[in-house]
């Protein structure tokens, strides 16, 4: 059993590192496909829920047939409306700044999945306290703890980016009343850090770990010198 283990996530891990690798592909054609949405665009209504209320989310195209279809969205058995003019802006948001994200996600796990891969590898061939394979928990370690700094930039980037847009062509009313969005000079760009993920804690612990098999390979060393 203790022989398989290491094979069998040596396999798993790199089927996960080509899943990811052909993800991060399909993301990079998506960005150069540059998707827009037709006048005559519809989708919906759909039912759902918006916390725990019913909800419904629609697309129609323009009563005239000349501009761009509306997003629409309703909840609270409709006190509460909301409607989203020139949705293509918000889906180039969405390309500009909500795929570049996803790829980084997409290449941080190929490139994750590929050092566990390789870590494994060394494993179950017997090398586990090598200088090879500190070095690679070393590297994964601080894969997490940058992973975590970087996706923490990025998400607030995009969530300002996009609240931006919707503040400036979302109407929203409720009871029939209109309510504006605040802007975006009032929100904070960076509104979030790693220091609450469990991501940067787990780079830490890693590191940690790693650490501990580098000291006991320096005292396994000492002691075959002495012996």
């Amino acid at each position: 059993m203790s022989r398989f283990l290491p094979k069998l996530f040596h396999g798993v891990f790199a089927v996960l590192a080509v899943l990811t690798a052909l993800a991060a592909v399909c993301l990079i054609a998506v960005f150069l496909v540059d998707p827009t949405l037709p006048p005559d665009a519809r989708f919906g209504p759909v039912h759902g829920e918006l916390l725990g209320q019913p909800a419904t989310i629609a697309l129609q195209p323009d009563a005239n047939g000349q501009g761009e279809p509306a997003l629409s969205a309703s909840a609270f058995n409709g006190s509460v409306t909301m409607i989203v003019d020139e949705p293509n802006g918000a889906i180039e948001r969405l390309k500009s700044y909500g795929l570049p994200l996803l790829l980084i996600h997409a290449v941080f796990f190929a490139a994750l999945f590929e050092l566990l891969r390789r870590l494994f590898r060394n494993v179950g061939r017997g090398d586990s306290f090598t200088p090879q394979s500190v070095r690679l928990v070393q590297i994964v370690g601080g894969a997490l703890i940058v992973f975590s700094l970087i996706s923490a930039v990025g998400e607030s980037w995009f969530a300002h980016a996009m609240y931006a847009y919707l503040s400036e062509h979302t109407q929203i009313a409720i009871s029939g009343t209109s309510v504006r969005l605040p802007p975006a000079e009032n929100m904070p760009l960076l509104g979030r850090f790693p220091f609450h993920s469990p991501v940067f804690y787990c780079g830490l612990l890693v590191l940690a770990l790693a650490e501990v098999f580098r000291q006991g390979l320096a005292l396994q060393r000492e002691s075959e010198l002495t012996v």
